[in-house]
């Protein structure tokens, strides 16, 4: 032990901005510290304007988002994650689209002027900044872009194209705007009157959504290119994936995203007593727990309520650890009677005298993953299970649909997916552009949120022949004087947002599973968080090396080392070579910090005897110029 050599790194701006991991993991770059601190505060307006400066659907997010900044969470490392995606929705709920008192122009104002605790990049104050543009009405004359798909990409590029000063015209060939946050998530996670909102805030800004209109038959992807100064392709991933086994396409074999699409738009669908699920993800799980939603319901809406639907079974072929679902879907749908079947793929759609399918044949997979975690299942075909189903629903992925291309220089991969560059963005023409699932691929909403808003500067440079604007980093340590926490804020639990029980949340499609946390709870949950911004900062100068620092540090973060047991990159070793320039390093010693356990408790500023250890908040923005 007396041996051990440490490897050190010397703190830059990258350091400090990627200690606040929740921001750093966020695609948007929210600054999640930040709103989850005003709400333990009590300021709840400054914790909403935080939460949607970088993120014009919000609301929506603070419903459904995976949570991405949960899963960087430092304080995971000592417990569980600070509850941010609820959190989001306790502020939105109170300020944002959906609270009663909502004015749009006020609120677009105020955050139009918003300069507090806000830090990252996109805030709408920093483009309003870039752009110079604190109008909410376009010009009359303004270029104008259009986007192919209202879902959360192209809603988020039109957006800011609207704060850039250029009107967005948004086609969409669902009979509702939004795409598969409407059509793909069921009612009882996002309730549609706050879709609804977050939509008539965009459309307030100035963008135009062309609703039943499919492009490729009611109007042509060139007339469209035609019409305006760039497009966007925004298309989502909305075609269910099939498999190819024997009768994948016998009658009553349906597409899950198809099924929900019927669900939501309330279209007929004729189910069967029992019913089978194959796909193991979040999607397959918003079919499972659609379909067990059938008790007492009037049938002359939908199908969902026929009294036939008994059993719903869910089959995958991931082991119950390996499951892509989020945990609590996976819970729920158990709550909720969903029976699952884990370590199965399907063979062979059994089908009977006539043709329909009556069940699906599968065989035991014994691992999903090679050595290198990638996709190559492996199969026990001595091991069969018949499962007998009225009805069958795939949902093991999605793909996009770019038939309605019809232009020689947008071209196409060997897959069929659009070839674009490296930041997948632009097209190989250069007035067309993409974002969201068709550029990335499926994946979380935040993703097609962040990628929309790139898409969206870059267009503004085409269409305007300026550069496209930058973000550069601005950022400073500010010393916080009297710096104290919460009383045991360390030992404060993760809560687990209220929901409804599974007898009552079955009775009926539109009631929110998720009850989300009222006041008291949310402060609590709110001084969970770490707030990671906050930074020990030594003066080598003053440190007279005692160690106390280290005796008092509850977590065990710091130690009291000799100078030879370290070690470091270049930058490292010229900065111990300058400083110790008439003597051996191991004349010296350091204070070295182990970063992941440090709970910024400041114990140890409070201990040093000479005041060579402050409390600092890191301030950083990335503004555009």
């Amino acid at each position: 032990m007396q041996n051990q050599s440490f490897s050190v790194e010397i703190p830059n701006i990258a350091y400090w901005k990627q200690q606040i991991k929740c921001q750093d993991g966020c695609p948007v770059h929210t600054d999640s510290r930040g709103y989850v601190r005003a709400i333990a505060e009590g300021d709840y307006e400054k914790a909403y304007l935080i939460a949607r400066s970088p993120n014009p659907l919000a609301s929506i997010c603070g419903r459904i988002c995976g949570a991405p900044c949960e899963a960087a969470c430092r304080r995971k490392d000592i417990d569980e994650a600070v509850s941010i995606r609820a959190l989001k929705r306790f502020v939105t709920q109170q300020f944002g689209a959906e609270s009663r008192e909502f004015n749009f122009k006020e609120k677009i104002k105020k955050l139009m002027g918003f300069d507090g605790d806000c830090r990252g990049l996109d805030s709408i104050k920093n483009l309003a900044d870039y752009f110079k543009s604190n109008q909410l009405e376009l010009p009359p004359n303004a270029p104008t872009v259009g986007i192919i798909g209202a879902g959360p990409a192209g809603l988020a590029a039109a957006h800011d194209l609207c704060i850039m000063g250029i009107k967005p015209v948004i086609y969409e060939m669902e009979p509702v705007p939004a795409g598969m946050l409407y059509l793909g998530v069921p009612e009882y996670r996002l309730p549609r009157d706050l879709i609804r909102a977050e939509v008539d805030v965009i459309t307030a800004m100035g963008t135009e959504i062309k609703c039943n209109v499919q492009v490729g038959k009611d109007i042509s992807f060139s007339e469209l290119r035609k019409q305006h100064n760039a497009v966007l392709i925004a298309v989502g991933a909305k075609k269910s994936r099939t498999i190819p086994i024997p009768n994948i396409n016998a009658p009553g074999v349906v597409g899950g995203i198809d099924f929900l699409r019927d669900v939501a738009l309330n279209e007929t669908v004729h189910l069967g007593e029992k019913v089978l699920v194959i796909g193991g993800g979040n999607v397959a799980y918003d079919v499972a727990r659609t379909l067990v939603r059938q008790t007492e319901y009037d049938v002359s809406r939908t199908a969902l309520r026929q009294k036939g639907v008994k059993e719903v079974h869910l089959v995958c072929l991931e082991s119950f650890e390996e499951m892509p679902a989020d945990s609590i879907e996976i819970e729920e749908g158990h709550e909720e009677g969903v029976v699952r079947h884990n370590s199965w793929g399907p063979r062979a759609v059994i089908v009977d005298n006539d043709g329909k399918a009556t069940g699906v044949r599968f065989v035991r997979c014994t691992s999903v993953f090679d050595a290198d975690k990638r996709f190559a299942p492996v199969f026990d075909e001595s091991q069969i299970m018949d499962l007998s189903a009225d009805n069958i629903f795939l949902s093991i992925g999605q793909a996009v649909d770019l038939s309605f291309i019809d232009s020689d220089d947008v071209t196409l991969d060997p897959r069929g997916l659009l070839k674009l560059d490296a930041g997948k963005i632009q097209t190989e023409a250069a007035d067309v552009f993409s974002a969201g699932d068709v550029a990335l691929g499926p994946g979380l909403m935040i993703d097609a949120i962040a990628n929309g808003k790139a898409a969206a500067r870059r267009i503004y440079a085409y269409v305007t022949g300026k550069k496209e604007p930058q973000a550069q980093d601005v950022q400073c340590h500010q010393e916080i004087l009297r710096y104290h926490r919460e009383e045991n804020y360390e030992r404060l639990k993760r809560e687990g947002v209220p929901a409804m029980s599974a007898t009552e949340r079955k009775q009926g499609m539109n009631l929110t599973v998720e009850k989300g946390f009222n006041t008291e709870q949310s402060i609590l949950q709110g001084k969970r968080c770490l707030d990671c911004s906050i930074n020990t900062i030594f003066d080598g100068e003053k440190c007279i090396l005692c160690g106390g620092c280290a005796d008092v540090c509850p977590e065990a973060c710091l130690k009291l080392v000799s100078n030879d047991r370290l070690k470091g990159n270049n930058d490292f070793d010229t900065l111990i070579k300058n400083y110790y320039q008439d003597s051996s390093p191991t004349d010296g010693g350091a204070i070295i910090k182990d970063e992941t356990r440090c709970i910024r408790c400041g114990l140890c500023a409070e201990r040093c005897p000479v005041g060579a250890i402050t409390m600092e908040s890191f301030l950083f923005k990335e503004v555009f110029k």
